[in-house]
């Protein structure tokens, strides 16, 4: 880990870049851009202390996703990936942090991607003003996208990465379930998050409702009810137990310390399961937009 400070204007790093660094911002701020120092040139967000940056391509190994410029003189942390575990063991406050700034970014996106679909079902109703004011911040946002990577890896490449969680064992019993179990409902206090040993967990929007929709099948070695957990908020959607004997771990917020003490690998793998959703709803809100803007 290294302290370093950037002048006003200069660049951190390049959209397209390849990353084995983050950063956690000290003191001054600094600025998200797409197609920095181009014509169609676009500023995403700015950064505060105590907000990281960069971390998505050392957690998943992709190419950098933007440009970051220093807002103003800029003091940051640099972590590099061979430092990260190091990182959390001095300061394992910090893993729920991290976490809970993708969960942000996931949360926000999430939002975004459901106005748009709103959009989509709804345009022939909507005022012309209002439809021609937000078709032009989508053709802005998909001019700025362009070049967006979109691949990911796919689900038996995730299955492979996280194969270790059986290995590893569980920081709190694992428990065993009947096909038909409820382990949440929509609209229930996000208090855990769980790890699927084997078998597999259907999650549902609007379950058991005319208007049910099953939105994922989970399988071994993967995670969900992250979002709930990490931020206490309530569910967004019902998981159901699909099959006889399927094995959960309950994790709780304050379970990852521990957990990172006897398996940081798993923390590892829950930080990129955030990744690797933020890519996926990213994909699919780029899908979305280019939706909403057709014919338009």
């Amino acid at each position: 880990m290294e302290k370093k400070v950037f002048k006003k204007g200069s660049v951190i790093f390049r959209e397209g870049d390849i990353g084995t660094t983050f950063f956690q911002i000290a003191s001054g701020t600094a600025g998200v851009y797409s197609h920095y120092g181009e014509a169609d040139e676009r500023k995403l967000t700015e950064m505060q202390p105590g907000q990281y940056f960069g971390e998505m391509a050392v957690i998943e190994a992709w190419p950098r996703s933007s440009t970051i410029v220093a807002e103003e003189d800029l003091h940051v942390i640099e972590i590099s990936e061979k430092e990260l575990n190091n990182y959390f063991a001095e300061q394992p406050d910090r893993i729920l942090a991290l976490m809970k700034q993708l969960s942000k970014r996931i949360r926000e996106l999430t939002a975004d991607y459901d106005e748009v679909k709103a959009f989509v079902e709804d345009k022939t109703s909507i005022q012309p003003e209002k439809k021609s004011g937000f078709l032009a911040k989508l053709k802005s946002f998909l001019a700025s996208n362009s070049s967006a990577d979109t691949s990911e890896p796919t689900e038996e490449e995730l299955m492979q990465q996280n194969a270790v969680i059986g290995k590893e064992g569980a920081v709190q019993p694992v428990t065993s379930y009947k096909k038909g179990q409820i382990i949440f409902r929509q609209g229930d206090p996000g208090l855990y998050m769980y790890a699927v040993h084997c078998g597999t967990v259907g999650i549902y929007r609007d379950y058991g409702t005319p208007q049910e929709k099953e939105l994922t099948t989970l399988y071994p070695n993967s995670f969900f009810g992250e979002m709930g957990m990490i931020e206490n908020e309530i569910r967004s959607a019902t998981a159901v137990v699909k099959e006889n004997d399927t094995v959960l771990e309950c994790i709780r917020a304050e379970d990852l310390e521990e957990m990172f003490k006897q398996s940081p690998i798993k923390v590892d793998m829950i930080l990129s399961h955030l990744s690797h959703r933020l890519r996926r709803l990213t994909k699919d809100y780029i899908k979305a937009c280019q939706e909403a803007v057709k014919d338009a």
